[in-house]
């Protein structure tokens, strides 16, 4: 499946429009890395552990993404965004979310 943030796909034509494709999970940070994240906070630096947990997300989102454009019959997905929202203290949302349409050459 071809997914992309533009609106179009180099190459080909959108030729039905099967409406939004979206997948999402909500993670919640553990304890113990927190406790890390907080002792590199105070010495600067890169939050490794902030940022597998995000990349993960972000893979997981895109992935159920592509489940649901699946399901509608999509040949791609395009406009594709992501967006994150704090749910509550230690967890978080991510959303990836596109429109599937099946395309033709062009």
């Amino acid at each position: 499946m071809l997914v992309a943030t533009t609106e179009t796909i180099a190459g080909k034509r959108v030729v039905a429009t099967l409406g939004i494709a979206r997948g999402n999970t909500i993670r919640a940070r553990h304890v113990g890395k927190d406790i890390v994240a907080g002792l590199r906070n105070l010495v600067g630096g890169e939050i490794h552990e902030f940022t597998k947990l995000v990349s993960e997300s972000r893979e997981q989102a895109l992935d159920r993404m592509i489940e649901d454009a699946a399901r509608l019959g999509a040949d791609a997905v395009v406009g594709v965004r992501f967006t994150t929202s704090v749910l509550m203290g230690g967890a978080a949302e991510l959303l990836a979310v596109g429109t599937a349409v099946k395309l033709a050459d062009a």
